[in-house]
């Protein structure tokens, strides 16, 4: 038992600089990777292919860098990230919502599930980006067409995880809570949300995404500011960097929303057991 408990720590001490490497490398790696594809299309952008249609790294970081210091043609960059961010961040969180309540009711309302499927089934099949121009017409050039955009694109993304998350809830669990009494909004709240959060979460992560390309796609059809608008614009203009501009801008927020979803759902989710590896973690 000494030795079981000596020798233990050791092996933590030694996982731990191991794991570290492991990092180390592979963000090595994957910054290699940008530095020779950031490389190889500014000297093919120099000399093979025609700059005006493709554009190139640094007209794309002069586009940039004069965004956030001179300004657009319709103001400060940051007032269009905040117009977008806005939109987005309204439509993520009414579609997602939206979208975890149903799916949870019809989850374990079968009947209900059955009899709606088909009138689901038919609105999912409708292409929301083409409605963007309809919410347009509906709710003019403000805010609420591009929130509308987006709670359409996030709510189907996260209502049919949320739908199979409370279909996958263990039986005998449900049963057994019954069995002790449990009422069904006891059941439902303590034990089929519990069970679907897994797979809430997992569709929150590509969720926010979908509500920055339906705010987006909103500004596209028809706004008076935003990131949409600047990218319409710049296609308009054939200013090949600017689109990219836009699009660089886009993803940085996106990627900022899902570094913290990822931190949200860590800490509300640490009753889960740890993972065999930290892979996903790290990519």
């Amino acid at each position: 038992m000494q030795a079981e408990t000596i020798l233990a720590p050791a092996v933590s001490v030694d996982e731990a600089p191991r794991r570290r490497n492991t990092r180390w490398r592979l963000w090595a790696v994957r910054l290699v990777v940008v530095i020779v594809w950031l490389g190889s299309w500014e000297l093919t952008a120099t000399h093979w292919i025609d700059p005006f249609f493709y554009s190139k790294p640094s007209a794309i970081w002069d586009r940039l860098v004069d965004w956030f210091t001179t300004g657009t043609a319709f103001g400060s960059v940051w007032t269009q990230i905040f117009t977008t961010l806005q939109e987005a961040v309204l439509g993520f969180i009414i579609g997602a919502v939206a979208g975890v309540i149903l799916g949870i009711l019809l989850g374990r309302a079968r009947f209900a599930a059955d009899v709606l499927a088909p009138f689901i089934k038919a609105a999912n099949a409708v292409p929301r980006i083409v409605l963007a121009s309809l919410f347009v017409i509906w709710f003019g050039l403000g805010l609420t067409s591009k929130v509308a955009t987006a709670v359409v694109l996030v709510f189907f993304a996260v209502f049919f995880n949320a739908f199979q998350g409370a279909r996958e809830v263990d039986r005998n669990l449900v049963n057994n809570a019954r069995i002790l009494g449990a009422s069904r909004s006891q059941v439902l709240t303590s034990i089929v949300v519990p069970s679907a959060t897994s797979w809430i979460f997992a569709s929150l992560h590509a969720a926010f995404g979908f509500a920055l390309i339906g705010a987006v796609v909103g500004e596209y059809a028809g706004a008076d500011k935003g990131l949409g608008l600047l990218i319409a614009n710049a296609q308009g203009t054939f200013d090949a960097a600017g689109i990219y501009a836009g699009m660089i801008i886009t993803t940085v927020i996106a990627l900022f929303a899902e570094w913290l979803l990822t931190l949200f759902e860590n800490r509300l989710l640490r009753w889960r057991p740890p993972a065999v590896t930290d892979t996903a973690n790290q990519i």
